[in-house]
């Protein structure tokens, strides 16, 4: 059964006008007055018989609704003095059935004083949006640079002078090294000594994210994509990135159907979102980074081929913390000034027995278990020595390993100076410098050709190309 709305009365009408519109004034196509309400007369000291009929511009100080009248135009937040305060109006041109009928006007703040009370509501609102916007912003931009990784070993620094070296490229970066050795501080590094430094470096965890939301996350949505979207929309990681840098972290664990879309992304260089009419272009540089071994998840299947070759333009291995035993303790006093700002504890120090358990733990957890224990022991320490009853009870009771340490500051510094001597090379410099006069070898003796190459030395496709990236230089024969 249809049911019709009753009409409202007259006298209802003009009610609600007088409560929800503080002061209104209505004219017809010629500028002439045909309502005006109770409120409105009261302060202009008039009647609404008297002004009835009347030219708008006779009754109104500086009005403006014959101009509306003639544009057709609207007029919003518009300042008007009248009998010497200043007001601030709306104008609307008045349609029936597509023809200009008259205007109506309205004011909002009818002084500075109602104004000044509308704007300290919204100030604090005004203040509090733009600190979000600040901190928003503040959180793309790059944390760490160059100077803030810590570390004097040699594959370490290798990486580090890699990193350097590809930080002005506009490559792709992909970045191994187990969980707590410096991903991500190495990923703010490169972006911020790129030409793209400026602009916003955002970051994908995408391990943390569920599958049904990565693509979401990822490329954003439109308004109405789906049930629940958001209203305006919303943009995804790689919008967010443009003219900037995104870090995929723990990429090995994106599932296979998000790395085809990825994939499609790297190629084309531009995003649809989910609901969107057309691609958006974008330009973004990725920066990829894992724990996982990504050449044996190809070979398993349950990582795309080209899409490993896609990112795997410039690699980068982090040793972890075990294999840097020189570099434990400056990370550790490093640390342990970042900590002392944070708890406001300066000049904490490492006592020597303290030092030496540092040194013999083999750091599962790398460079974020070492600043977690730090920081255990500065929350439970009474002075300023850290001491082995401040460490916790794993490290405490773990006994020291075989690794041999002198106690002999000289033997140490004799020790530095014969292992940094010309006559010794490291270990792997030499193993590296080895392998790659045979790659060059065996491409000499396979004429050129690669697969029959790798064959000849025994390995996969997959490490030869890579280790052909990583020791190619003009020593290579011609053609190679």
């Amino acid at each position: 059964m249809d049911m019709k709305m009753d009409k409202l009365p007259y006298e209802w009408l003009e009610e609600i006008i007088n409560v929800a519109a503080e002061w209104i004034v209505v004219v017809d196509r010629e500028g002439f007055i045909q309502y005006m309400n109770q409120a409105y007369c009261d302060f202009l000291q008039t009647t609404v018989e008297e002004v009835y009929k009347k030219d708008v511009r006779d009754v109104i100080e500086n009005t403006r609704m014959h101009i509306v009248l003639k544009t057709g135009q609207t007029e919003v937040a518009s300042i008007q003095s009248i009998n010497g305060s200043e007001m601030i109006a709306n104008r609307y041109p008045l349609y029936v059935k597509d023809e200009l009928v008259g205007a109506v006007g309205t004011v909002m703040f009818r002084n500075s004083r109602d104004w000044l009370d509308y704007s300290q509501k919204v100030q604090p609102l005004l203040e509090e949006l733009t600190y979000y916007k600040k901190k928003f912003q503040k959180e793309l931009r790059s944390k760490y640079r160059f100077d803030d990784l810590i570390g004097q070993t040699y594959t370490f620094l290798e990486a580090k002078r890699l990193a350097e070296r590809v930080s002005g490229s506009q490559s792709s970066v992909l970045i191994l090294g187990e969980s707590g050795t410096g991903k991500e501080l190495f990923a703010h590094a490169i972006h911020h000594a790129s030409a793209r430094g400026q602009f916003p470096l955002v970051r994908v965890n995408c391990a943390s994210i569920p599958e049904h939301l990565l693509e979401s996350e990822m490329f954003g949505y439109e308004e109405g994509a789906f049930t629940g979207a958001r209203r305006g929309g919303k943009k995804g990681k790689f919008e967010l990135a443009h003219r900037g840098t995104l870090f995929l972290d723990e990429i090995g664990d994106m599932p296979l159907p998000m790395q085809s879309k990825l994939l499609r992304v790297l190629q084309e260089k531009e995003i649809e979102k989910i609901g969107g009419r057309a691609p958006l272009p974008i330009d973004v540089r990725v920066i990829a980074a894992t724990h996982r071994n990504l050449e044996q998840m190809v070979e398993e299947g349950t990582f795309r081929q080209d899409l490993y070759y896609r990112l795997n333009v410039m690699k980068i291995e982090i040793p972890p913390l075990r294999e840097r035993r020189e570099d434990i303790v400056p990370l550790a006093f490093m640390l342990l000034k970042k900590l002392g700002r944070k708890f406001h504890r300066e000049g904490i120090e490492l006592s020597s027995d303290v030092e030496m358990r540092l040194l013999h733990h083999m750091w599962p957890g790398n460079i974020r278990e070492l600043e977690n224990v730090l920081e255990r022991a500065v929350n439970v320490l009474d002075g300023t020595m850290i001491r082995m009853s401040h460490l916790p009870l794993y490290l405490q009771d773990e006994p020291l390993s075989k690794i041999e340490f002198s106690h002999d500051k000289e033997q140490e510094k004799e020790k530095t100076k014969t292992v940094s001597a010309p006559s010794i090379r490291p270990l792997k410099e030499v193993l590296a410098e080895a392998e790659k006069e045979a790659i060059i070898q065996a491409l000499k003796a396979a004429g050129g050709n690669k697969l029959e190459a790798a064959k000849m030395l025994g390995i996969g496709k997959t490490s030869f190309y890579d280790k052909l990236k990583l020791y190619l230089t003009s020593d290579f024969p011609a053609g190679y």
